[in-house]
């Protein structure tokens, strides 16, 4: 009989996980904020989009709501918040057509068919565009190339030369191109004919040493733009871009020729541009944004920038160039570690900046961020002039703890937040400046809950707990409050490192974990030495150190918790995913009795097997040189096997549930395959879950239920036996 039974859904997961999440928000007609929601439908298995606009949002509690079509991959509003510019992409039949649409309030002010042009549009954080030139009559946006016309010509290799992706969840994108559409409004305000409009693909005029790829380019004027552009490797790889800032990509800044000569060019044909790379081959720089002065001139620009190679995350260096002068310097540089004068860890931000980041505020002007302080996230203000840091959002004792979010500014003097707790839902808030320069909070939007699950929230509390034996380890910990004073046992207690390594784990609130707390369990969250947020010391800390320093972390917050009564010895159960798999793998086989159970999802189990897009990382983060031309000599295998959760396979007891996605990509199922295949070959208690088509997030719909109720299942059937 299988260990792994179905009890039945779990009691409060599908109405938390389908609550309106805020994702995304911008300004509209004026100063109206206007948030875009995901809703997670487990009925149809899909997920749905919702907007809600609120006019007079300072003075009213009026609201809008309506529900995006899925034929919009993406929107953006104007600078002057009179036009809006929709990506659309229509079924038709078994084909897709795709229109780009200029609206101007309701009248569509033109559009244009551009399927026959390119492919499917890019509308990730990391190849996106979607920006209005100042004069409101040209737009930037980025599409997949057509790469290998079938009808063409005889010649069939194009149709199966290999062309590199940019890996997980980006299979499909080899090609991104930023593509200028153009057109003339017409004075009787009727749609625009085609002949007055302009559809091109950028392309650099001059070579490089090695392909680049354009994308997130944003105008400066109405002939000037700036972007990022990705490189190939010297071995023709694409290394993967999601959750990695270290790739080899720049800032280009890009002249557009004079309109008098595209005219009459041929709808997606290729326009040579002449380009200037503006950063450094040694710095991983993105994410460019454009200041302008009251006059509507840019003065200056900004972007991200991290180490090229390295740890995959690290922390964020924010640089400017003035547009005047032609000089670059950073503003925000790397903090390597805080100190008790100056707390600031450094810049953890999102990939991107905001499409507009700034805020003013008196004669100052701000770029608006979130950032990672620790193991929540803040708003931060940053002076453009001088790089002076303000924390907006700073927790203060008694205080919740509220993990922060920025979604937009008006680029004036408002913007639009979102925040949460462990054990308390996302709302949307309003920050303001008064007439005084004052900031002022109002919250626009709270979701609303059944009266049980709102009941049963209230039960629970959070907390923030240092791991002093380990700096700067420290857990997030949530507990019910009548589960752990209750007479007897201590409630099961369920450790969760994050994956990475070189993420965090925040006080965000997260459906699954509030799900399993409310079952009773008491869960904690290490951010263990390798975690963003706590100085650039503790990422390179790890590097070298990977298999021992970060599970002795883990140990020891264990042991904390049980210090401290919140858990005790026999009744602690460990799930993982990603590289918190591989941390989980790593516990049960070198502390074989100190877990009762483990669920693991998409796990590391053997850098030395490990078939990934990011290849580079199974090298760096054991200090290892990764080089194109670097290949897995038995020497570098020992080391990695060594420092693997495989060297432990042996000393295994606690019985194991692996969640697998067929379609990973950053961690390929075969790690998990073989994992199992040795805990069955040495007669281990051992299930596993295959998720066709699922890549390493497990985050469909009906996976992510799934995986949460399988391993509250197993826990319940095994979480309260000690292992031999």
């Amino acid at each position: 009989m299988s260990l792994l039974q179905h009890t039945g859904p779990s009691t409060f997961y599908a109405e938390l996980a389908e609550l309106p999440l805020p994702v995304s928000a911008d300004f509209v007609g004026g100063d109206a904020p206007r948030v875009t929601y995901t809703i997670r439908d487990h009925e149809r298995n899909i997920t749905q989009y919702l907007t809600k606009t609120f006019p007079g949002a300072i003075g009213s509690d009026h609201q809008t709501i309506s529900h995006d079509s899925s034929e919009v991959k993406a929107f953006r509003t104007s600078p002057s918040k009179c036009r809006q510019a929709v990506l659309r992409e229509v079924a038709n039949g078994t084909s897709t057509k795709r229109f780009v649409e200029i609206w101007a309030g309701i009248q569509i002010e033109a559009s244009l068919d551009v399927t026959k042009y390119h492919d499917a549009f890019h509308t990730d954080d990391f190849t996106s565009s979607l920006s209005f030139s100042p004069s409101e009559t040209s737009l930037l946006y980025t599409a997949e190339a057509i790469i290998g016309d079938d009808n063409a010509s005889d010649d069939p290799y194009p149709k199966f030369r290999y062309t590199p992706h940019f890996g997980e969840l980006s299979r499909g994108k080899k090609a991104p191109t930023i593509f200028l559409f153009r057109w003339t409004r017409s004075t009787a305000f009727t749609k625009a004919t085609k002949q007055d409009m302009l559809l091109v693909a950028l392309s650099l005029a001059q070579p490089t040493q090695a392909p680049v790829l354009l994308g997130q380019a944003t105008f400066a004027t109405e002939d000037i733009i700036y972007t990022s552009g990705y490189e190939h490797t010297k071995d023709g790889r694409l290394l993967g871009v999601k959750w990695c800032f270290n790739r080899p990509m720049g800032i280009w800044e890009i002249k557009l020729p004079e309109s008098a000569t595209v005219q009459g060019t041929p709808f997606g044909a290729k326009m040579s541009c002449n380009a200037l790379k503006l950063t450094p081959s040694e710095r991983s720089c993105r994410s460019p944004r454009v200041l302008y002065d009251n006059n509507q001139t840019p003065t200056k620009l900004f972007w991200f920038s991290n180490p090229v190679g390295g740890p995959h995350a690290s922390c964020v260096s924010l640089e400017s160039r003035d547009l005047i002068t032609g000089t670059n310097k950073v503003l925000v540089d790397t903090v390597m570690e805080p100190t008790p004068e100056n707390d600031f860890p450094g810049l953890y931000p999102n990939y991107d900046m905001p499409s507009s980041p700034f805020l003013r505020r008196g004669d100052h002007t701000y770029i608006v961020l979130h950032s990672l302080w620790r193991s929540r996230a803040t708003i931060l203000f940053i002076d453009t002039e001088s790089g002076a840091i303000s924390d907006e959002t700073k927790m203060r004792g008694g205080e919740p703890l509220y993990n922060w979010d920025l979604h937009a500014t008006d680029d004036k003097t408002h913007f639009i937040c979102s925040r949460s707790t462990p054990t308390t839902l996302h709302e949307v808030l309003l920050g303001y400046f008064d007439e005084h320069d004052n900031l002022n909070w109002k919250v626009l939007d709270k979701p609303m809950l059944s009266f049980a699950t709102e009941n049963a929230l209230s039960d629970l509390t959070a907390s923030i707990i240092p791991i002093g034996v380990r700096p700067p380890t420290e857990t997030i910990v949530i507990q019910s409050k009548k589960a752990s004073t209750r007479p007897g046992p201590k409630p099961i207690c369920v450790t969760i490192p994050h994956g990475g390594p070189h993420t965090s784990t925040t006080t965000s609130f997260y459906p699954a974990t509030a799900a399993l707390a409310l079952e009773g369990y008491t869960i904690s969250l290490p951010n263990y030495t390798g975690s963003m947020g706590f100085g650039e010391k503790y990422i390179q800390k790890l590097v070298g150190h990977c298999g021992t320093m970060e599970v002795q972390d883990v140990v020891e917050s264990v042991n904390e918790l049980i210090r401290l009564g919140i858990s005790e010895h026999g009744r602690q159960v460990i799930q993982g995913a990603s590289y918190g798999g591989f941390i989980a793998a790593h516990l049960i086989g070198q502390y074989p009795t100190l877990f009762n159970a483990a669920v693991m999802r998409n796990p590391i189990t053997s850098f030395g097997e490990l078939a990934s897009d990011i290849i580079d990382c199974a090298y760096t983060e054991f200090g290892l040189q990764f080089t194109p031309d670097s290949l897995m000599t038995p020497a570098t295998f020992q080391q990695m096997f060594d420092a693997s959760p495989i060297a432990h396979v042996d000393n295994v007891r606690a019985p194991v549930l692996l969640l697998i996605g067929e379609d990973d990509l950053r961690v390929g199922p075969a790690q998990g395959l073989r994992f199992y295949h040795a805990l069955k070959g040495r007669e281990r208690r051992v299930e596993m879950l295959w998720f066709k088509g699922e890549m390493h997030l497990l985050n469909g719909i009906e996976a992510a239920r799934v995986s949460l109720e399988a391993g509250m299942d197993w826990f319940k059937n095994l979480g309260q036996n000690p292992v031999d």
